[in-house]
């Protein structure tokens, strides 16, 4: 048997996007986008608003961050997981692999609407799609190279499995604070 791993791959992570994950999105507002399920819990702030050890990106809104990360590591807001779903998941691997524009948490522009923020993941999302389609097996068989560190000579396909699952978890867990939102916000 043939099998399309590019379909198959984009197919695991597409059939999430389209009828779970960004259905959950919509009509997000900024009261959730901000929400602080917990005292301390990491987000994205006004520049010199932030209470973490460092505050990182471009632009007018920073996200909190620390290195290393405390443990155990703070709770962190819808801001915060799209932001690190946007710039570290999607958009470092769309500019490291298929010619997306230069994004590390450092250099990313992040998002102080919630409405913002879903135009930059969508965006994203898109990118990084548009570029596995277009690997074919050979893509899918190379290493990921140097920009991927330890993995850089793993194949694709295994970054491509990893993203899946970060993009899912990551997902998930801003449907669940949408949720506890609803119930407790």
């Amino acid at each position: 048997m043939d099998v399309d791993w590019n379909h198959e791959l984009l197919d695991q992570l597409d059939r999430h996007w389209r009828h779970q994950a960004r259905p959950r999105l919509d009509g997000l507002t900024d009261a959730e986008y901000h929400w602080e399920p917990t005292p301390g819990s990491w987000g994205v702030r006004p520049r010199g608003r932030s209470t973490a050890p460092m505050a990182v990106g471009q632009g007018d809104h920073l996200i909190d961050f620390a290195l290393p990360e405390p443990e155990p590591a703070p709770v962190t807001t819808i801001a915060w997981r799209l932001g690190h779903v946007i710039a570290a998941v999607l958009g470092a691997r769309n500019a490291s692999h298929f010619g997306g524009p230069p994004m590390t948490y450092d250099s990313f522009a992040y998002a102080g609407t919630a409405a913002a923020a879903l135009r930059q993941l969508d965006e994203a999302y898109a990118g990084w799609v548009d570029g596995v389609r277009g690997l074919g097996r050979d893509g899918l068989a190379r290493p990921c190279g140097p920009a991927e560190g330890p993995y850089a000579e793993f194949p694709l396909a295994a970054l491509v499995l990893h993203i899946n699952r970060e993009a899912i978890h990551h997902l998930a867990e801003v449907a669940l604070l949408r949720d506890l939102h609803a119930r407790l916000g």
